[in-house]
């Protein structure tokens, strides 16, 4: 199967009314050939999954400052003061995890797991409306799976069956999101052939992946 498609292919894969992870951490490792095509589509109502919403002019914050999202959720916002704008007007929803927690959230969806006890958050607003546990005599709150529709990834080296390597810090969120997705879009830096990766070095199996956006496209 030749996974590798265009950019108006992988946009066409996301439709209005979706739920997207997004990789990256700050914009760093984010796929911004997809999110551009994807605020030049104009597709509206998702909602987001992302460790953050980036900045105005980069990362999913693009799509933020075009409206896109209905929903967020995401473990902080301060470098984008859009999201907080919709956020206090009440024209996005935003929920605010725990970074440790919104990994672990998505991690679950991957691994098929039904959720994660976890102390973080326990007396704050984060356990409002939550299932709580005692274990061994500490409380802890009970957080439930993320997963996506669609998932748009960054890698720096993908070769033709989808196996990714990230460049440093750039593998932030990727590869579990790699996981929690019904449908897995890589934006490569590079692409190369079979068997030039070592599969020593493979961050993300190609197993994970359905859709390379290549090099050049």
């Amino acid at each position: 199967m030749n996974k590798i498609i265009s950019i108006s292919e992988a946009v066409d894969k996301v439709k209005d009314g979706m739920t997207i992870m997004v990789g990256g951490f700050l914009a760093n490792g984010t796929p911004e050939r997809l999110i551009d095509a994807l605020v030049e589509k104009g597709v509206k109502n998702l909602t987001l999954i992302c460790n953050d919403t980036g900045f105005p002019d980069r990362g999913v914050g693009k799509m933020v400052v075009a409206k896109q999202f209905k929903r967020i959720i995401v473990s902080h916002i301060g470098t984008n003061p859009e999201t907080a704008n919709q956020m206090n007007s009440g024209e996005t929803i935003v929920e605010l995890v725990p970074q440790g927690t919104l990994a672990e959230r998505v991690r679950c969806a991957g691994t098929g797991l039904g959720g994660v006890y976890t102390p973080t958050g326990i007396g704050t607003e984060v356990e409002i409306g939550k299932e709580k546990k005692v274990i061994n005599g500490v409380e802890y709150i009970l957080e439930l799976p993320l997963k996506a529709d669609v998932a748009l990834l960054f890698g720096s080296a993908v070769d033709k069956k989808g196996n990714i390597v990230y460049n440093k810090t750039m593998k932030n969120f990727n590869p579990i999101m790699a996981m929690a997705a019904d449908t897995v879009i890589v934006d490569a830096e590079k692409v190369v052939e079979i068997g030039e990766i070592d599969p020593e070095n493979v961050m993300t199996s190609g197993i994970f992946v359905d859709y390379i956006v290549g090099g050049d496209m």
